[in-house]
């Protein structure tokens, strides 16, 4: 495997992270600040660099290398397979026949299931259900194949996200990246670092990913009541203080984002689907929770290991670059520490992170976590 990375800054020039080396048909995978992927000269722009590559797009938060957090730039990752391949497929949420499930099930099917090890997905943020678009995924499949990605990302905004294969970035679309090979070994691992507080309430009414009620009373109340002063800083203070949700049907917990509220209806809209008669509590952390649990997930994927990493995919999100701030860049060091310096790191911080609980298949929308894939061939 060889890799080159490259950055630029509005209105600055590109420049390489690291050795400028020729590649072969690379898998390239650019990931920036949305305002600069709108520029309709982006696509070509990287197309004059690589001009026989396979160009995948993602807008972010923030874009994660082992340099550096970059914000307000575009991030570039070559990647050559020698001992491995890899096939491209495409879908669009806001084609009238689809919704999330049905575009995540179509997405997986595409690909020929013979020698496929790996999928990652650079997903649209702002149309998709997450925890719908996951179980169409997993639908698609036999439970033998490994799925991680993200929700693109539009900072702290919140107004669109832009993802696209081959083409300039557009809205609604989401792109899935198969990986064969014999050779190929993929590891991951996922964790959060938040410590759930305050009393824990039933969800008496829902729709998808819209809180209604907890306990027969209106969510955004209840919110607002334990938010104290902070409460006048919502939507934007909601992405410091999650949820922390026990589905019934489910044995482990999962932490939902606050992306919206709607205080005509009194309601809160989260990152992915919230079940009536779950238990939900709030969540909270500190600067020093994220990076051990940035620690502990780069722990947890290399351990599975019986080879060396190459490539380092991390995807953090939205809610932990806020409250890492100034010091965003310790989740990444400690990441790195774990996984060795050599190895090439990419990824970004999102609306959402795509994985599997640690030691499971089946993959899950998750918010507020670390998730850390690992790839060598």
């Amino acid at each position: 495997m060889k890799t080159v990375q490259l950055t630029k800054k509005k209105g600055g020039n590109w420049h390489y992270i690291g050795d400028n080396i020729t590649l072969e048909k690379p898998l390239v995978l650019v990931f920036g600040n949305r305002y600069l992927l709108e520029d309709t000269s982006i696509f070509e722009e990287v197309k004059d660099l690589f001009p026989d590559g396979h160009l995948v797009f993602g807008s972010s938060c923030a874009d994660i290398t082992s340099k550096s957090v970059y914000e307000d730039s575009i991030t570039i990752t070559a990647i050559e397979f020698e001992k491995s391949s890899f096939l491209i497929k495409t879908r669009n949420v806001l084609n009238a026949d689809c919704n999330s499930f049905k575009t995540g099930n179509d997405l997986i099917k595409q690909f020929p299931s013979e020698g496929l090890k790996y999928v990652f997905v650079v997903s649209e943020g702002s149309f998709i259900n997450g925890s719908q678009l996951t179980k169409g995924m997993n639908n698609a499949t036999t439970d033998n194949l490994l799925i991680t990605g993200a929700l693109c990302g539009d900072s702290e905004r919140f107004e669109k996200t832009l993802a696209s294969y081959n083409e300039n970035p557009k809205q609604g679309e989401i792109v899935a990246i198969g990986f064969y090979g014999d050779s190929l070994e993929i590891t991951f691992s996922i964790y959060g670092g938040w410590t759930p507080f305050g009393p824990e309430r039933i969800v008496t009414k829902s729709e998808g990913n819209v809180l209604h009620e907890l306990d027969n009373l209106p969510a955004l109340d209840i919110y607002k009541k334990y938010l104290g002063d902070k409460s006048k800083e919502l939507p934007g203070a909601a992405l410091l203080y999650p949820l922390n949700v026990k589905n019934i049907n489910e044995e482990q917990s999962i932490v939902r984002s606050i992306l919206n509220i709607d205080e005509a209806h009194n309601t809160m809209i989260l990152a992915g689907d919230i079940p009536e008669n779950s238990k939900v509590q709030l969540m909270m952390t500190n600067v020093d929770n994220i990076a051990n649990a940035s620690e502990r997930a780069a722990k947890q994927a290399l351990e599975l290991r019986e080879n060396k990493p190459q490539l380092a995919m991390l995807v953090s999100c939205i809610g932990r670059k806020l409250v890492l701030d100034q010091r965003v860049e310790e989740e990444i060091e400690e990441v790195i520490e774990v996984i060795g310096k050599d190895t090439t790191v990419s990824g970004f911080y999102s609306y959402g992170e795509i994985a599997p609980f640690h030691g499971e298949i089946s993959c899950q929308l998750h918010n507020q976590t670390m998730t850390v894939t690992l790839i060598s061939e």
